[in-house]
């Protein structure tokens, strides 16, 4: 990466150098060619406005010349002509200057001038032209002084030429400059061209000496790698196209029993036998020919000791730069004791397989139990609940104030007692039920079990700070669960709280789960008592203070396990409480605990 970036920057210097040396020259000579050509357009431009000015003022003093002529009784078809040209060529060559000095204000504005003048001119010397036909010579002279007198043109004509002449010096002297700039860059650029051509020169003298060093610990680099080839434990061997061999390193020697310094033996003599299965070597010669890599092809091989040994053997074809001919690159791996090891993993998995069996044999039989034992509680429930009503209904009024306490002490206990067996079936279901596992909105969980919640507490001031809840997946109903548990303690135990504040937050985990946290400010509990927290009907608290079955945490802890994740909770007695659950951050635990489910 890092000689990559020299190479880059060396080339852009390069070319750096070659715009300098061959380019810059280019533009600047090409520059003073266009400012040259520029200035002697100019020249032309300014010239031939010079002489259009002039040849309008040429008209009209011809014009006015062969009126006084035909006035003096010198009439013929010249004369005439002469008189007649200045009307026709006058406008068009007031149009023309007009064009050509579009960009120039002044000019325009001392062209118009002129053509006012012009205009009056001709029209006075057409009147004395009409008066003389007429025979009113005195008329035509009248008219002819006038036209001298009150349309004189000599002045803007004369304003004219020095405008065109103060533009043209202006511009001449700027196309000195030019040249006079370019003479200074050529100069600059044939400093700088030398400068390059030495620096060039010190880089390429450096470049050499780089590369000869480079070459030296590039030799040094060869034997330590040889060295590193050597030394490592795991066979390795290279071959030729017809399967000879180049280079083996100690390992592969000691194991096959090969010369680690001979080369050209063939694979098939190596190890007496062990390379001669035809199976084998048809993929090796694939992977040569084809460029197949054979990847972890495991095979049974008596080495140079004689002892049959598991090994894994690993190859693929490599082609060196500039070089044709491909080479295969041959590993051996000795996976003898891991071949064992991995049989009596198997063995001990088969025995744990039966273990599992048993133990969800034991699993189903004691949630067939509790579920039967739940059913057939509610008979007898059903029937201390009716006849205690009946018996209260015989006695009526003979029913004194201690028999009818006692009648509801019994009547709330069946109650309870029918509650306890709903949440008894309800925990039962939740390890039967199948998993449906999909995308879950945490979020929208949350939303809905916190409008459940404060639906019965509305009286209450209650502080909630929700984090931003990923997606995850899971069972959407068993989930909602959870949080209408965790969301619904942590309401009840801060019942007692002038202001509930109650926090739900993520974050990912160590693992990469994701870790929930429900924490509020209640009355906490003493933590030598947390085991007991998520057992079927356990309670850390008076149901007086705080109402309830004790099973909720227990439901949330099967709901979680379930999921691949797990419980646990952190508190002290009246600073409140955090509980914490984790979820897979895939659906690869879930799925695999579904099956088990």
């Amino acid at each position: 990466m890092k000689t990559s970036g020299i190479l880059s920057w060396r080339t852009a210097g390069l070319l750096l150098a070659v715009l300098v040396i061959v380019a810059l020259p280019y533009v600047v000579t090409r520059t003073s060619a266009q400012d040259t050509e520029r200035a002697a357009a100019w020249v032309a431009h300014s010239s031939e406005i010079k002489a259009m000015t002039y040849q309008l003022a040429y008209l009209a003093r011809d014009s006015e010349s062969a009126s006084y002529r035909l006035l003096a009784g010198d009439a013929n078809e010249k004369v005439e002509q002469r008189v007649a040209l200045f009307g026709r060529q006058a406008p068009a060559l007031i149009g023309q200057l007009r064009a050509m000095t579009r960009d120039n204000p002044d000019q325009q504005m001392r062209i118009g001038a002129v053509d006012n003048a012009m205009t009056g001119r001709i029209a006075l010397l057409s009147q004395a032209h009409s008066r003389l036909q007429q025979g009113d010579a005195a008329g035509a002279r009248q008219s002819l002084r006038d036209a001298g007198d009150l349309f004189p043109i000599n002045a803007e004509i004369a304003q004219i030429v020095h405008n065109e002449d103060v533009l043209l010096e202006a511009r001449q002297a700027a196309a000195r400059q030019k040249a006079i700039n370019g003479r200074i860059v050529l100069a600059v650029t044939a400093l700088a061209q030398l400068f390059l051509l030495a620096v060039l020169v010190l880089m390429s003298e450096r470049q050499i000496g780089k590369r000869l060093l480079a070459e030296s610990r590039e030799g040094r680099a060869v034997q330590r790698s040889q060295m590193i080839f050597h030394a490592v434990r795991e066979p390795i061997a290279l071959f030729d196209r017809n399967l000879h061999s180049l280079l083996v390193n100690s390992a592969f020697g000691e194991l096959y029993g090969v010369d680690a310094t001979r080369a050209s033996v063939p694979l098939a003599e190596i190890g007496n036998g062990a390379w001669t299965d035809s199976v084998l070597l048809q993929r090796l010669k694939d992977v040569l020919s084809r460029d197949r890599e054979l990847w972890d092809h495991e095979t049974i091989q008596r080495t140079a000791d004689g002892m049959e040994r598991s090994v894994v053997i690993n190859a693929r074809r490599l082609r060196q730069e500039g070089d044709d001919a491909p080479t295969l690159l041959l590993t051996v791996s000795d996976v003898t004791v891991r071949a064992l090891a991995e049989h009596e993993v198997n063995e001990l998995n088969r025995q744990l397989e039966g273990k599992v069996s048993q133990i969800s044999d034991v699993n189903r039989e004691l949630e067939a139990f509790s579920y039967s034992v739940s059913h057939d509680l509610r008979a007898p429930l059903r029937h201390i609940a009716g006849f205690a009503r009946k018996l209260e209904q015989h006695l009526g009024d003979q029913v004194d104030e201690k028999s009818a306490h006692y009648l509801e002490v019994i009547g709330s206990s069946a109650q309870r007692m029918a509650l306890l067996i709903d949440d008894l079936l309800v925990f039962s279901r939740l390890g039967r039920g199948a998993l449906r596992l999909q995308g879950v909105d945490m979020q929208s969980l949350v939303d809905e079990a916190r409008a459940l919640v404060e639906s019965g507490v509305e009286d209450r001031r209650i502080v909630w700070t929700i984090a931003p809840l990923p997606m995850v997946i899971g069972d959407e109903n068993m989930l909602r669960t959870v949080w209408q548990n965790l969301l619904g303690n942590a309401v009840k135990y801060t019942g007692q709280c002038e202001v509930a504040r109650i926090e739900v937050s993520v974050q990912q985990g160590r693992h990469g789960n994701y870790e929930f946290t429900v924490s509020d400010n209640g009355a906490g509990f003493d933590m030598q008592y947390a085991d007991k927290l998520f057992g079927v009907f356990q309670r850390l608290h008076r149901a007086s203070e705080f109402p309830g079955n004790g099973i909720g945490l227990a439901n949330v802890r099967r709901i979680v396990a379930r999921h691949g994740g797990r419980v646990w909770a952190e508190a002290e007695p009246g600073q409140g409480a955090r509980f914490h659950f984790s979820l897979p951050a895939t659906d690869a635990a879930g799925a695999g605990i579904e099956s088990e489910a």
